[in-house]
């Protein structure tokens, strides 16, 4: 059997990483500073209500449609593609791992992954973490699969903006 907390479990609507959810950046802090955690999962799931939600041209209010805009950020930056998917519910099922992507990406911009990624690299670990990893769910067959990311490329794009530390050009590594 495992270990009590060997899962550190945070959820909310639409599994966001918002820098302005304190409790989410609370729990986050906890577990990469003080448990040392090696493995972060964003698990979306197809059919989730607050993707649909984020889908219609309607005002859910405060406090709702203020936490459904990020997911609608969400679609403006990958518009395009989605606007391309005539199926609704492929679309749907699509702005369901985009999500889970971006929002993988967030918690790759925040300062406590940052940090523990640069002072894991410095230790001469194999890997820095923690690892991020992004996956969904689909209730419909019970399979939970992981999403073919390149965080890499992101990252790579995105470190002159987000990259709150600095690293000597011959310490930088995959």
């Amino acid at each position: 059997g495992e270990d009590t907390g060997s899962v550190f479990v945070v959820r909310n609507v639409a599994n966001m990483v918002v820098n302005t959810d304190f409790n989410l950046m609370g729990a986050l802090q906890f577990a990469v500073e003080y448990l040392e955690i090696p493995h972060i999962l964003v698990c979306g799931h197809y059919d989730c209500g607050g993707i649909r939600a984020s889908m219609e041209k309607k005002d859910h209010v405060p406090p709702l449609e203020n936490w459904l805009r990020n997911i609608r950020d969400v679609y403006r930056l990958h518009r395009n593609e989605l606007d391309a998917i005539v199926d609704p519910e492929q679309r749907h099922r699509r702005l369901v791992e985009l999500n889970v992507v971006e929002q993988c990406i967030n918690l790759f911009k925040t300062g406590v992954i940052q940090r523990q990624r640069v002072q894991t690299f410095k230790s001469g670990q194999p890997y820095t973490t923690p690892r991020i990893h992004a996956c969904v769910f689909d209730p419909n067959t019970g399979d939970l699969h992981r999403l073919d990311v390149d965080f890499h490329k992101y990252i790579s794009e995105l470190h002159d903006i987000y990259d709150l530390y600095i690293m000597d050009e011959d310490e930088v590594r995959e």
